[in-house]
């Protein structure tokens, strides 16, 4: 799935041009935030944390300093502290759609499941705008077993994005639980114009037409600077989910594993493979 991440630099920006006046003891944070931003633009997130820390110091008031410092947790992939500092955004600002949708997605990656439903349904009341817009809560709605309703998110964002291979795999994956596998294989969407390597072939998998060798040839088949990354990311993770679609729990289990070992490397759907995984974990006989 497309995900276009949060720049912090363009979101502290608007922030401020947003936020209340600055009492007088937190008045000149401007340059102390520039500072946080160029350590982040920098690398040097280590940095940008302590300096982000100084700035919630003199400013404790303004959502955007937490804000900006539960990005920084969240380039570290500390969600456990990012979940923190955007719980202070949202006490100071409950109409801050952003640090709602952004905790929800902290709380997906920790395998919070319904927590995270919570928070993409409030964002969804401030913006209902973006309910078409929203897979990651249907991704969160098929892990809380909420079938019916993935279906219907998923059918809803194929409304706005069309040409996703990965939309029509987890409506698929839904409407298979919801109401059977042979009926979701019968309304799995048609998707033309998905030109990512292996997505046609995860596509023809999954309307039954070619064998789950053709997802790894195409991936294999890949250029070589590209294939260990998104070619075989996602072969594996959409291979996993094919076979715990059909019940096959051991080629599940090994694949999700294959693609959560390249979850870092792959955004929010790297998060998926890696939740995937733990949840299959936590199944296994102790």
């Amino acid at each position: 799935m497309r995900l276009l991440p949060l720049v912090l630099a363009v979101w502290f920006t608007a922030a401020l041009a947003t936020a209340q006046p600055l009492r007088p003891k937190e008045s000149d944070t401007s340059e102390l935030a520039q500072q946080t931003i160029a350590a982040y633009r920098k690398g040097d997130v280590p940095a940008a944390l302590a300096l982000a820390t100084k700035l919630i110091e003199a400013a404790p008031k303004q959502p955007q300093s937490w804000f900006l410092r539960a990005q920084l947790h969240v380039q570290q992939r500390a969600h456990a502290k990012a979940i923190t500092d955007y719980s202070e955004v949202i006490k100071l600002d409950a109409k801050s759609a952003s640090a709602w949708q952004a905790r929800g997605e902290a709380h997906f990656k920790l395998g919070k499941i319904a927590e995270s439903i919570t928070d993409f349904d409030q964002f969804l009341k401030l913006v209902p705008e973006q309910k078409p817009q929203h897979w990651q809560r249907g991704i969160s709605l098929y892990y809380a077993d909420r079938f019916k309703d993935g279906k219907e998110q998923f059918e809803i964002h194929q409304t706005v994005n069309a040409n996703d291979v990965e939309n029509a795999v987890w409506h698929f994956l839904c409407a298979a639980r919801a109401d059977g596998l042979e009926k979701a294989r019968k309304g799995l969407i048609p998707i033309e114009g998905d030109g990512r390597v292996p997505m046609a072939q995860v596509h023809q998998l999954f309307a039954g037409k070619v064998k789950p060798e053709a997802v790894l040839a195409a991936a294999n088949a890949a250029p070589a600077h590209t294939r260990a990354g998104e070619p075989l990311f996602y072969a594996h993770l959409y291979l996993g989910i094919y076979f715990e679609a059909i019940g096959d729990a051991k080629q599940a289990r090994d694949y999700i594993f294959k693609a959560a070992e390249r979850a870092n490397e792959n955004g929010y759907m790297g998060d998926v493979a890696r939740v995937h995984a733990e949840i299959l974990r936590k199944r296994e006989p102790k």
